[in-house]
């Protein structure tokens, strides 16, 4: 029987009396790759920031790895929607993928010999151990989002959330990158939550699809009905374009 590895119950999470999350329920198993699509503003960021422990549900439920979320923080990898430092400042690859062992080392602690053998590794899971030494303001967008992958993998999780990881790449390089996820999940082992806007570009990936919008549309599957998507958006859609991340709908009022 395989293990589920995300348990999500019930869950909701409420802003200023207003539900953000209502009612989620998400069984996940170890391997899966899910796409987690839905407009801005649907609670997608939230539902990931409350899967890491750093946002505590109103009501419901929510185990990683059998264990509440803070807990199990060291097994879970997690790239934030953006990512940003200064261009100029000099810092090199290893030294940026050295970051993600904080949950390990503390952030007191130096970083013995294990950790940089670990960076090295990691950097080479993802085709990027020959930069280790470059300046990571010297790469393009599509290797710095390769070198942030390796950080998040560097402590060696099993769960790996990804929150619009490709946003402000451009075609090529995203192509790249869905691929070395799927050698990541594939390969590797590590189950994936993959946020993004473009489903057309990442269900040809994916194992899963879920719509969220507040409400969680989802049918453990990589299949969504037309009305789920309907529901999901708050109007007709017609598509979900490739490319530019837009959604394309039909005439309604």
């Amino acid at each position: 029987m395989t293990e589920n590895i995300v348990s999500i119950k019930g869950l909701w999470i409420c802003r200023a009396l207003h539900a953000v999350l209502e009612d989620i329920n998400l069984e996940l198993a170890a391997g899966d790759f899910l796409g987690l699509i839905g407009p801005n503003g649907g609670g997608k960021s939230t539902l990931l920031k409350a899967m890491l422990g750093l946002i505590k549900p109103d009501r419901g439920s929510i185990a990683i790895f059998g264990l509440p979320p803070a807990a199990a923080r060291s097994r879970v990898g997690y790239m934030p929607q953006k990512t940003v430092f200064d261009q100029s400042f000099p810092v090199n690859v290893l030294d940026v993928v050295l970051m993600g062992r904080y949950s390990r080392t503390g952030l007191m602690h130096r970083y013995g010999p294990h950790d940089r053998i670990a960076a090295q590794n990691a950097l080479a899971a993802v085709g990027m151990e020959d930069r280790a030494m470059r300046e990571i303001g010297a790469l393009s967008g599509g290797e710095q989002q390769r070198v942030f992958v390796a950080r998040s993998l560097v402590s060696d999780p099993k769960l790996l959330l990804l929150d619009e990881p490709t946003a402000g790449v451009d075609s090529a390089q995203q192509t790249d990158f869905y691929d070395l996820l799927c050698h990541l999940n594939r390969d590797q082992g590590i189950a994936i939550v993959l946020v993004s806007h473009d489903v057309t570009a990442i269900s040809k990936y994916v194992s899963k699809i879920a719509c969220l919008n507040q409400r969680l549309y989802y049918h453990d599957s990589k299949e969504l009905s037309n009305e789920d998507i309907e529901k999901a958006y708050g109007c007709p859609v017609e598509m979900i374009a490739h490319g530019t991340p837009h959604r394309v709908l039909r005439e309604h009022d």
